[in-house]
């Protein structure tokens, strides 16, 4: 019993080219958290400013916004592994740099501020040939199951990478935590170059503005696709700010250091994990949609409540609450997406709704940036919170009436 029911949960891990390319994400990921616990420390440290935090946030986000798009149009008719390796390439050289300018005493807040967008500009390119590869690496019946698995490793390098983080930072110096990232690159490249990928690159003439609009085109005439892109974009405009902000709360609610900074992190990853693992455990779910706006009216209810805490036990269980919440309703929504879409879009489609997803991070972390020296923590983070439960139930109430959002959450899944 035990035995069938791990089976179906980690049943994606029965293709060998999606357990090598896990294995490399993942080791990745922990290097990215690593550099990540470091960075959003040091720049409050430099700067004492809560919306440098958020304009680092922003500016990693930034290249997203501008060029996802055609990063979609380039994956659906170049190789797809890559364009993977080349943003491998960029973002291990940034975390390099960034190693070289600590270890010298050179680094300026404008040099993390620089090196984040240029990060981002190759995120921007490998997202969509990422979202558009992982498909073809599982059987269809397979799809969900492994967008969970793919959750999960994100998470799990959630709880190592802050961990690990943590204490190179306290042992060993900033230095340390951009250098190991950097290696952590060596991991992911190693599997991408192992992996046979599938898919080969149709030779088309089409411009590339009109590659664009065709995956524009496509997503409103495709049943509930739409309302599957603004849900995205809310989610991270209103429920993924929390984490970034977490050593200004560290500091002015707890009055505490990287230490508990690192529990948070830890609480919430956790909770990412359960969140994940809830939903690769399911078969096909019935009304997946609206089970994944139910995740983000809890998401919205658990940051208010994190928000007005100032007992680090109840914060802790909180966080944990929120990261399983959010996990569990991006799991839910990509797999929709994914499932909906057909391969020869993919890279386009996916690039759009990775717009959606991403932009909604900068832009909400910018305004919760501004908002906190005006408004104070708890205020802030607590409209934010309510926000998303006023969009969640927005979607409960009116969009699961709409024709077109019922069957889609029926039918598709």
């Amino acid at each position: 019993m035990a035995a069938s029911f791990l089976g179906r949960i980690f049943r994606a891990f029965r293709y060998r080219d999606f357990r090598i390319m896990w294995l490399g994400a993942c080791v990745s990921t922990i290097g990215t958290f690593v550099q990540q616990f470091a960075q959003s420390w040091l720049v409050y440290d430099l700067t004492k400013d809560p919306f440098y935090l958020g304009l680092d946030l922003f500016l990693g986000q930034l290249p997203i916004m501008l060029f996802s798009l055609v990063g979609g149009v380039f994956a659906d008719r170049l190789d797809r592994k890559k364009m993977l390796l080349y943003s491998q390439y960029i973002q291990m050289i940034c975390a390099f740099v960034l190693a070289v300018l600590f270890a010298t005493h050179t680094v300026k807040v404008w040099h993390i501020l620089t090196l984040s967008f240029v990060v981002g500009v190759g995120q921007s390119f490998g997202g969509p040939a990422y979202s558009a590869l992982l498909p073809t690496l599982v059987g269809p019946e397979d799809l969900a199951n492994a967008i969970s698995m793919n959750s999960i490793q994100f998470n799990l390098a959630r709880i190592i990478g802050p961990t690990l983080g943590g204490l190179a930072y306290t042992v060993f110096g900033a230095t340390w935590c951009f250098a190991l990232n950097g290696v952590s690159y060596v991991a992911v490249i190693l599997s991408l170059l192992v992996i046979r990928v599938q898919f080969i690159a149709p030779k088309t003439q089409t411009s590339v503005l009109k590659s664009m609009k065709e995956g524009i085109r496509f997503i409103q005439d495709r049943e509930g696709l739409t309302p599957l892109v603004v849900l995205a974009f809310c989610t991270t405009l209103f429920g993924f700010s929390l984490t970034g902000f977490l050593p200004v709360i560290v500091r002015t609610i707890f009055h505490r250091g990287p230490g508990t900074y690192e529990l948070l992190l830890v609480f919430s990853g956790a909770g990412s994990i359960c969140g994940a693992l809830l939903v690769a455990a399911t078969e096909k779910l019935k009304g997946q949609g609206r089970l994944a706006v139910l995740a983000l009216l809890a998401l919205g209810l658990t940051t208010a409540g994190f928000a007005v805490s100032k007992w680090l036990p109840v914060s802790c269980f909180l966080i944990f609450l929120a990261g399983a919440a959010v996990m569990a309703s991006a799991s839910l929504l990509l797999s929709l997406v994914q499932l909906i879409v057909v391969d020869s879009m993919r890279g386009r489609v996916m690039s759009v709704y990775n717009l959606a997803f991403r932009a909604g991070i900068p832009l909400g972390a910018l305004s919760l940036g501004k908002l906190i020296p005006i408004l104070g923590v708890p205020i802030a983070i607590t409209g934010f919170g309510l926000s998303l439960v006023g969009v969640a139930s927005y979607f409960l109430i009116v969009m699961t009436k709409a024709p077109t959002f019922r069957r889609q959450a029926k039918s598709e899944v």
